[in-house]
């Protein structure tokens, strides 16, 4: 295979080139891809995949601990924020390497739920991919660049707190009443159901969220919740 795409998108978006670009290659390939391609490619990113989640997961405790005096539950709350699928996913789409990524057909044809998980997999593998061949220092950059620099936006929106428990506290404090969590959707077959959750206050729908369950269909209800108070209510930011 040509490789020469990886190594421009190396020293374009990272800003050096690899000793070793199978590496990125590997990073990028998902376990589909090497199902589909057993003949010729044999390695797929779920190693690197690994060995990044703790870079990151290093990285931003360290981070977290020498920059903010928080208990130890707000820590971890906010390195949660940080590295979820979805913080990671959106970096991966920034960076801009969904074109070099290896998957089956299958895979391209599936949700964009799942493709943001392929890329936040791809993220903490590239990550990895990384610290091989760079070094520690060289990766820490890579994450405070593309993920810590958003703490402080994600402080200033209150999203590290856990979105049912911050719009309870919401409800409660500008209108004293508790929000209500009606489903109004369910769709598919029993083994691969979608809910639509609305989140009500005072019986105004707030916030609308869809999940392959419930409870994750209010979260996100609830996120949405939150953002709509924020957005229309006089609150202090810093509730």
């Amino acid at each position: 295979m040509d490789k020469t795409p990886y190594q421009e998108f190396a020293k374009e978006k990272l800003g050096f080139q690899f000793k070793d670009v199978d590496l990125l290659v590997t990073a990028l390939t998902h376990r589909s891809y090497v199902n589909e391609h057993q003949k010729t490619v044999h390695e797929h990113n779920e190693r690197l995949e690994y060995l990044g989640d703790a870079v990151l997961e290093l990285v931003t405790s360290d981070f977290l601990y020498r920059n903010y005096d928080y208990p130890e539950g707000v820590m971890t709350a906010l390195r949660a924020a940080l590295v979820r699928t979805e913080s990671i996913g959106a970096a991966g789409k920034e960076l801009g390497y969904e074109p070099l990524v290896r998957m089956s057909k299958g895979e391209q044809r599936g949700t964009e739920r799942a493709h943001d998980s392929i890329l936040a997999d791809c993220f903490e593998a590239v990550i990895g991919a990384i610290y091989l061949d760079q070094g520690y220092e060289v990766a820490q950059k890579f994450i405070n660049k593309h993920i810590l620099v958003k703490v402080g936006a994600i402080l200033e929106e209150g999203s590290w707190r856990d979105p049912k428990s911050y719009m309870q506290e919401l409800a409660q404090k500008t209108e004293g009443v508790t929000p209500v969590y009606k489903t109004l959707k369910e769709e598919g077959p029993d083994h691969n159901k979608t809910f639509t959750v609305g989140v009500y206050v005072n019986e105004h729908l707030r916030g609308t969220g869809t999940g392959h369950s419930k409870q994750e269909a209010q979260t996100e209800a609830a996120r949405e919740g939150v953002k709509s108070f924020r957005e229309n209510s006089a609150i202090d930011k810093k509730a």
